[in-house]
């Protein structure tokens, strides 16, 4: 029979165990490994049965069992030790709180998913999992993040197989009260809620739970609330669900919304609030837009507003293509904001002007939320040095006469959260060589440049290491591929070739990620023959681990999903091949130190970091990957390979895929199943071992979330915090009023004429030539730009590459005509083929970027002297 109602019983802990309920409210238990081993020892049968969720576990330990635990000395003594520790890193001391006060007082990192831990299923992929990795380092570092998201009330779809291979979906209910949540309350004891207007006069309820990441709270709001109506309930049903209008209301909730719950939540815990808000993606872009609203109420008009929310805002992107961006119907963002809906107070023209593809080469009709993002981001990034560059090139329409690489995209590779992706007997290892707590330190703080104590570790050791956790990976595999067959609807009877699936002495590849077809899930399918002689090859085999979701709506993802699930079928190579479903962390926290060679091959440049060959770095496991993300800078031949790649526009899709396909067969027959195999005078793989050893020490400290959330803090949050301090309302009035009046005038400034000293085509390496130029500056004076000489090698068509630039000075008074002379020196610093140019751009003290206004004034034909220096 079914139940008509559902309630949550929570257990009644005795006194001497109620610190248990605190361990398990805050998910710094999901990867500090004494929180774990202690409510393992509370229950361990149950421990393995609740997917290891020490709140589950809580719900189920009999009464009788928690009276011996509360009687039980060694017990007692053990969970003190913990709780302290967790009192401990959470009110002492860290890394910020020894910096000086010129740090912000709060960041707001919002995301429409996190990735925290699998007791917490609120993400799809790699950018859940980095915004939770994020959190993660943040909590480790002391950085004062506020984290905001969304409650999805079914979450991202847990995937299970078909008889004959096809993908699908199920989507489980999740009760917030069975989760590591509590309600946001308000002093009376009532829920705390935010709310949006809708057109027609609805409104849009949520409220607010609250995760505790270690340091770091995390609001995520919840629309399913009685006030709201049945369709306004279902907003946060589900993450990247819906259509159009239902992924808008997602993101004005998460927006606007999410601002209104940090305002809320600063209120009832005195919290300071943020000085940077970082949008992590666009789908949280209506952020900025709440902000503007807040200001535009204390007084400020809509330009001023917009400059001092733009100071103290960090917008990430994630996406290299286009496609992976959200776009909307102009006619259907007006109809969500203005007087009738939400923000009344803002024209909807001004909100539909932020987002719309008003550039070359854009849809004038939508609304494009990274560009929104960057708009009302006045810092911005990519998440590794190749994204960065792409991305500059992607969104170099909104700075016309700019060059890609001056566009105001900087970038911040990627890191991932040690201590939750490292395998505790790689973290043991580590601390048997150096101690516990240096240990630690190292994988959280980081800092170092190289892990010198990986190098004292014995070869003998490290292959150990390495082997036992390929025997797990043995035995998940094999626990997991017998549950999906039963799935499937096989029957005990057929399954008994399980039992023989992997084999804990051959070289295994992990391959494990969501499946868009960038990401080429099926390339190593391209020549069956020759993969199935890699996998049977009698003295040096391979044996591949597979996993992914493709989305809900991508039938061509799910039909790579079944071509490989139905190759790995074959009895004939199901003992070496296999694919497992439902791919999240719980899984990949055992494939990733379990896999001896990391794949990843994507279609370059379209990776844009791709967190997952980090997670397996930092186990001791090789990367065999495209030079792309993250391995296209930080690839060296100590660490793994480098598979070529055919990505010349005249090489047709098929025809890349063939040869991109054979390099990887080729690189697996000739480098990489040697070197595994080979043995030295010990019985050990000397130079395989060395190149383990070489990942950890060179490449591992690289690979930290704790550097990337330094990076973040030094680089964009502080800037971005001391930009926002100096927008106080009569300095942002000024600037918005200065950026008006030069948009206005910009159409009088012009280069007149370029003439320098130099008496003909080639000069001296050293010398120096004067540069005069005459310019026109209309309503404008010499306080309101600057104007620079740019100089470096130029091709055969005189475009200048590898620019340097260097202000010219105004000399006197501007003339009759009322234009300006200009004078500086050229320093000629390269030999060959050399030449200059000359530009005039705004200038003001808070401009973060002379790129800002996306104007600049160049020369026009025949202005003087056009074709620059031949030096020899």
């Amino acid at each position: 029979m079914k139940a008509i109602r559902r309630f949550t019983v929570r257990p009644v802990l005795p006194e001497p165990l109620r610190s248990l309920s605190d361990l398990a409210r805050n998910l710094r238990w999901s990867w500090h490994t004494e929180t774990r081993d202690l409510f393992r020892r509370v229950d361990p049968g149950n421990w393995a049965a609740s997917g290891e969720d020490p709140v589950r576990l809580l719900g189920g330990v009999a009464p009788g069992r928690l009276a011996e635990l509360a009687g039980d000395e060694d017990f007692l003594r053990r969970l003190a030790a913990v709780a302290a520790d967790l009192d401990d890193y959470v009110t002492g001391e860290r890394w910020y709180q020894t910096h000086s006060a010129e740090l912000p007082r709060a960041i707001a990192y919002f995301s429409p998913e996190f990735g925290i831990t699998a007791a917490l299923p609120q993400y799809s992929g790699g950018l859940g999992i980095l915004a939770g990795d994020h959190l993660k380092a943040a909590s480790d570092l002391g950085v004062p993040l506020i984290g905001v998201g969304l409650l999805y009330r079914h979450g991202y779809f847990r995937q299970t197989l078909s008889r004959d291979g096809w993908q699908q979906e199920h989507y489980p209910v999740l009760d917030p009260h069975e989760l590591p949540l509590a309600l946001l309350r308000e002093p009376d004891g009532t829920a705390a809620r935010v709310s949006l207007a809708l057109p027609g006069g609805r409104s849009l309820h949520a409220r607010v739970w609250l995760a505790q990441v270690g340091r770091v709270p995390l609001l995520m709001l919840d629309s399913d609330v009685e006030e709201n109506d049945l369709g306004e309930r279902g907003v946060t049903d589900r993450l990247y669900g819906g259509g159009s209008e239902h992924r808008l209301l997602q993101e004005m909730l998460l927006g606007i919304g999410g601002v209104r719950a940090v305002r809320t939540y600063c209120r009832l815990t005195g919290h300071p609030d943020p000085e940077v808000f970082h949008t992590n993606e666009g789908h949280a872009g209506f952020l900025g837009l709440e902000r503007i609203a807040e200001l535009c109420n204390g007084g400020l008009d809509f330009d001023s507003a917009l400059e001092a929310v733009r100071a103290g805002t960090v917008f990430t992107t994630h996406t290299p293509v286009p496609a992976g961006i959200d776009r909307f119907d102009r006619e259907l963002v007006a109809r969500h904001f203005g007087p009738a809906a939400e923000l009344p107070g803002i024209e909807v023209g001004r909100v539909l002007q932020l987002g719309m593809e008003t550039y070359p080469g854009g849809e004038p009709n939508l609304f494009n939320m990274a560009v929104m993002g960057l708009r009302l981001g006045q810092r911005a990034n990519g998440v590794s040095l190749l994204h960065g560059n792409v991305s500059r090139e992607m969104f170099s329409g909104l700075w016309p006469g700019f060059d890609p690489d001056e566009v105001p995209i900087t970038s911040v590779t990627n890191g991932v959260h040690a201590p939750t992706w490292v395998a505790p007997e790689v973290f043991r290892l580590g601390a048997r060589q150096i101690g516990g707590r240096r240990t630690e330190d190292a994988m959280t703080v980081g800092g170092s440049e190289r892990w010198d104590a990986v190098g004292e570790i014995p070869d003998q050791d490290i292959w150990e290491l390495r082997r036992g956790l390929r025997e797990q990976l043995v035995r998940e595999v094999r626990s997991r591929l017998a549950a999906s067959w039963r799935q499937r609807g096989a029957g005990t009877a057929e399954l008994g070739w399980i039992d023989g699936v992997l084999d804990p002495d051959v070289l295994t590849i992990g391959f494990a990620r969501r499946v868009p077809s960038y990401k080429r899930l099926t390339l190593m399918l391209r020549d069956r023959e020759r993969l199935m002689d890699l996998l049977l090859h009698p003295e040096r085999p391979v044996q591949i681990v597979v996993a992914g979701k493709a989305h809900p709506a991508d039938d061509g993802g799910k039909r790579l999903v079944q071509e490989l699930v139905r190759f790995a079928d074959d009895p004939r190579v199901r003992h070496r091949l296999v694919f497992l479903p439902d791919y999240g962390m719980a899984m990949a926290q055992k494939l990733y130190p379990g896999c001896d060679i990391w794949l990843n091959n994507p279609l370059r440049p379209l990776e844009a970091c791709g967190t997952s060959g980090m997670k397996a770095a930092l186990n001791g496991c090789l990367n065999l990957s495209v030079l792309d993300g993250w391995w296209d800078e930080w690839f060296q031949p100590d660490f793994g390979w480098a598979i070529p790649t055919a990505d010349g526009t005249a090489t047709d899709p098929d025809r890349r895929d063939d040869i991109e396909a054979a390099a990887l067969y080729d690189l697996l027959e000739q480098r990489v199943t040697p070197r595994f195999y080979e043995r030295g005078e010990a019985g050990l793989p000397d130079r395989w071992i060395q190149m383990v050893r070489q990942t950890l020490t060179l490449l591992g400290p690289k690979l930290l979330a704790g550097r990337m959330v330094r990076e973040y803090v030094e680089r964009l949050y502080t800037p971005a915090a001391h930009a926002h301090r100096a927008m106080t309302p009569d300095a942002a009035r000024e600037l918005a009023a200065w950026k008006a009046r030069v948009r206005a005038a910009w159409h009088g400034v012009t280069v007149d004429h370029v003439e320098t000293s130099a008496a003909s085509p080639t000069a001296e390496l050293g010398s120096t030539l004067g540069l005069r130029v005459r310019v026109g500056l209309g309503d404008l004076g010499p306080e309101d730009v600057e104007v620079q000489a740019v100089s470096g090698r130029v091709d055969s068509e005189d475009r200048i590459a590898d620019a340097s630039t260097a202000a010219l000075k105004p000399v006197g008074s501007p003339d009759a005509e009322g234009r300006w002379v200009y004078e500086g020196p050229l320093a000629l610093d390269r030999t060959g083929p050399y030449g200059y140019t000359v530009r005039i751009l705004p200038s003001h003290r808070l401009l973060a970027s002379r790129a800002e206004l996306g104007l600049l004034a160049v020369p026009s034909e025949g202005t003087g002297e056009g074709a620059g220096v031949l030096m020899r």
